[in-house]
């Protein structure tokens, strides 16, 4: 299958109404910045899609892959440099880059404007919690790095389906973080992870067909 395919006429369109603040994930550390379409609990887990908006030099923080996931990229505005698997390309308006489960990727704006593409990820797994989750991670505090390794490895723990290590088989990258989560858990060091969680399991949905809506369901 070809990774990057035209992409066809695209109905969304942005409602004069301004999106809900629960609605919108920033991480100004990488430049991203999320406003959810829909969410894997209104479309009964097929679906999660939402605008991405990177700024110049903004860019998914590593490479990475999704075991269990598809996502597509559809490009409305912009340069996108992407690479995956071992493939680079410079994608503009246009055209949508399909990333299949399991291939590493990642990507950044290389244009001197923002970008705006719309990301959809097919099943939705627990993809919203792992892109709040990682917005607060990428938002702490220079003085919190020594924590970082600690919190990446429950976080990776915490999120085995939606995520895997780079370039590893999927049993294998599991198998190497299994134990590591293990011993961070042992070692009494998760509460301080869990304490950045919980106001995400605060985060209230608006009912459906309410103005943020972009169309129909895909």
């Amino acid at each position: 299958m070809d990774l990057i395919e035209p992409t066809p006429t695209f109905s969304r369109r942005r409602s004069a109404a301004p999106v809900e603040r629960d609605r919108i994930i920033e991480s100004p550390t990488t430049g991203e910045r999320i406003e959810l379409l829909w969410t894997g609990t209104e479309t009964g887990g097929r679906l999660l899609s939402f605008e991405l908006f990177l700024a110049p030099g903004g860019h998914v923080p590593g490479g990475h892959a999704h075991p269990e996931q598809e996502e597509r990229f559809t490009m409305l505005e912009g340069l996108v440099k992407f690479r995956v698997g071992t493939r680079f390309s410079v994608v503009g308006a246009g055209r949508t880059v399909v990333v299949p489960p399991g291939t590493t990727h990642r990507f950044a704006n290389v244009g001197r404007r923002p970008t705006h593409l719309v990301v959809e990820v097919h099943p939705a797994l627990g993809m919203e919690e792992l892109l709040r989750t990682a917005a607060v991670l990428s938002s702490r505090p220079a003085s919190a790095w020594l924590r970082a390794p600690l919190d990446l490895v429950l976080f990776l723990g915490e999120f085995e389906r939606e995520l895997g290590l780079p370039y590893l088989p999927t049993w294998l990258g599991r198998a190497v973080l299994r134990p590591l989560t293990w011993l961070v858990r042992a070692g009494g060091w998760e509460a301080r992870y869990r304490s950045l969680r919980a106001p995400l399991t605060a985060v209230r949905r608006p009912a459906r067909g309410t103005a943020c809506r972009r169309g129909p369901v895909p």
